[in-house]
């Protein structure tokens, strides 16, 4: 299995309709979307202000700081969300899919020119780090989501404190047992929810706003922000650090575009979730402002809850609740579809993958992805206990994905889109300007907490990076000893006794012949009547064609090369497409084919190529993959494993 940029370039000529486009009528993607995409982003109201007021490094809630963060707030989310991510990077799609590896998977196969490559090694490690930082956010976005609603409870009865941790786990250990059942019918339910949740946000900032009219102009006035900065300028510096939590999820909005579609996110996050969403920090500020010095002390500690009156308080915890658990379904299923991407793309070995759902595509589910991170959240929210705790190691994955995110604009900006200078350079400006004090503002957080994203993104980083060096080395080697088909078939095939039915040797090259023929051939002496030598190739598009999936090609006596062509959001099924093969002698029946398979056996090495540990960590995660056969739909009663060592 390998990428194949060339091949992709001419896939990527195909008519977008050839691609995974979202069915449905706008209204009905746009509901969705806001049922599915806007969760992460649309919970930051439960934690967001308190962080930025009552955190680890507090602020008094008063005029200067309110406005200042109200104005920080709103012209984050026009900058960042509305103009980067939804007017300018979800134009960046790849065949109608979204996120880092996409956008990475796109560059990657449009940066060939004449067959070499443009770019270095280096845009591919942004891509790959941002990966890798995701599956730290993956971690921290249930575990901050579920506690901070949950502890919504104490505002209701203080005595409930005891029972929010204990339950907060129940929940989130719930949460992941329903996992491999899938979601198809729970999904149902994500919209009109999250309608509700949305709409009750923006209800309750429009009662408070009553009190405090004057926080609608001050909100959208950029002169607030500068005359904190100017007044204070290492707490505003600070504060930036909480204050991206209104921000995050934005990101999503991008990887699920291939779920919904460009427009229908657009016109969800600019006509209904961005409003409710302003309305609610807004409604939080115009209630501290209303109130006594002393009241709002008190209040800051959990403003979201205590804008629902005591009697609706409970209800707006059990909303909030159901509203952080479809945002960490979000995150769970998000983590899903990237392992997939990069299994595809060869940054992670082959893992066993479940569809649970017959229509839709996108629905999987991964045992190993699912208990590791279970295990990850529930250790997260025992050792750090409570949400406000766990926000400051919340945003360093979130701001640091962002900025790879403009890197990557960058190069889409003046390479793919051909921008002048005049036209990408002011908006580079602003992004990594905003972008880089984000992050700067959140390294601050690295000795309380934000350590964890970077240990988990260094970890996740080391093992893809391995695994596709490793890969690559492995084929290397092996390719090194290749002999060339065609000396093959002149010397075997007319001295060697031919058996009935056909044979399948499974093969990452295009080129020479495969170990698995030359040991059956070595040890049984025969070949069989049909030999199919067969590559499935990952293009770097999520789908291909059913017009473009085969190629073959007659080497005579009986010889074939066959190559499958999938995308990487695809679902890889060889006997299926082996029975629609053409032009190689009658149709494959299963019960007269045998499927040869080559098991490699790694030694580490001192040669060049890898550092020992590395090699050994390759060999770990090898023998720890699951096998070809099931990852390739094989029939297991019509399999042969042959095996050999490889030194790398």
């Amino acid at each position: 299995m390998s990428i194949s940029p060339t091949g992709a370039a001419e896939l990527a000529s195909e008519e977008h309709s050839h691609g995974h486009a979202p069915q449905g009528s706008l209204a009905k993607l746009a509901i969705g979307a806001i049922g599915i995409v806007f969760g992460d982003i649309g919970t930051s109201p439960i934690y967001a202000f308190r962080e930025t007021f009552a955190g680890h490094h507090t602020l008094a809630p008063d005029a200067l700081h309110i406005y200042g963060v109200l104005s920080l707030i709103f012209w984050s989310m026009m900058i960042i969300v509305t103009i980067k991510y939804v007017t300018i990077i979800m134009r960046a799609d790849n065949k109608g899919e979204g996120g880092s590896l996409a956008l990475l998977a796109l560059i990657n196969r449009s940066a060939t020119d004449g067959g070499k490559k443009k770019w270095t090694a280096g845009i591919v490690m942004l891509g790959v780090f941002a990966t890798a930082l995701f599956y730290g956010d993956s971690m921290i976005t249930p575990a901050i989501s579920v506690l901070s609603a949950v502890e919504g409870l104490t505002t209701v009865e203080a005595g409930f404190e005891p029972f929010v941790i204990p339950l907060a786990i129940g929940i989130l250990v719930g949460l992941f047992a329903i996992q491999s059942r899938g979601t198809a019918k729970v999904g149902q339910l994500f919209g009109p929810i999250m309608l509700v949740y949305f709409c009750t946000l923006a209800v309750l900032g429009v009662i408070h706003i009553v009190d405090h009219p004057a926080v609608l102009l001050q909100m959208f006035n950029p002169l607030n922000a500068v005359h904190f900065y100017l007044a204070e300028p290492l707490p505003a510096f600070i504060a930036m650090g909480s204050v991206v939590l209104a921000v995050t999820g934005a990101e999503a909005l991008y990887a699920d575009m291939g779920h919904f579609g460009r427009n229908p996110i657009r016109v969800s996050w600019i006509w209904f979730v961005m409003p409710a969403l302003l309305l609610n920090y807004m409604g939080q500020g115009a209630m501290l402002l209303s109130q006594t010095p002393a009241e709002a002390l008190e209040t800051v500690k959990n403003p979201f809850f205590f804008l629902a009156p005591d009697m609706m308080r409970l209800p707006l915890v059990i909303l909030a609740t159901m509203a952080t658990i479809i945002a960490s379904q979000a995150v769970i299923s998000g983590a899903f579809s990237v392992t997939q991407q990069a299994i595809q793309l060869g940054f992670i070995p082959r893992l066993r993958i479940t569809h649970t759902s017959e229509h839709a595509a996108g629905q999987i589910y991964i045992p190993a992805i699912n208990w590791a991170l279970m295990i990850m959240v529930i250790l997260l929210v025992v050792t750090f206990g409570s949400s406000s705790n766990l926000a400051a190691a919340y945003g360093i994955a979130v701001t640091g994905a962002m900025l790879i995110d403009g890197m990557l604009i960058s190069v889409v900006f003046f390479s793919l889109w051909k921008w002048p200078a005049w036209k990408a350079v002011p908006l580079l400006v602003v992004f990594f300007t905003i972008d880089l004090l984000y992050f700067g503002a959140n390294l601050l957080k690295v000795p309380d907490g934000g350590w964890f994203p970077l240990m988990i993104g260094a970890i996740a980083f080391t093992l893809l990076t391995t695994w596709a060096k490793g890969r690559k080395l492995m084929i290397d080697r092996m390719a090194e000893a290749s002999l060339p088909i065609e000396v093959f078939i002149k010397s075997a095939a007319t001295s060697a006794a031919r058996v009935p039915g056909t044979a399948v040797f499974m093969t990452t090259s295009m080129t020479g012949v495969p170990h698995a023929l030359l040991h059956n051939l070595k040890h049984n002496k025969v070949l069989h009547e049909r030999i199919m030598l067969l590559t499935v190739r990952i293009e770097d598009v999520p789908y291909v064609p059913e017009a473009k999936r085969i190629d073959t090609k007659d080497y005579g006596q009986g010889f074939f090369r066959i190559v499958l062509r999938y995308g990487f959001m695809e679902d890889v099924n060889v006997p299926a497409e082996l029975s629609k093969v053409e032009k190689c002698g009658p149709a494959c029946k299963m019960m007269d084919t045998s499927f040869f398979l080559a098991r490699q056996t790694l030694i580490a090495s001192a040669r060049p190529g890898m550092a020992l540990w590395r090699e050994r960590l390759f060999s770990w995660m090898l023998r720890n993959a699951e096998s070809a056969m099931e990852f390739f739909k094989l029939p297991t009663n019509r399999v042969v494993e042959l095996g050999s060592q490889v030194e790398i």
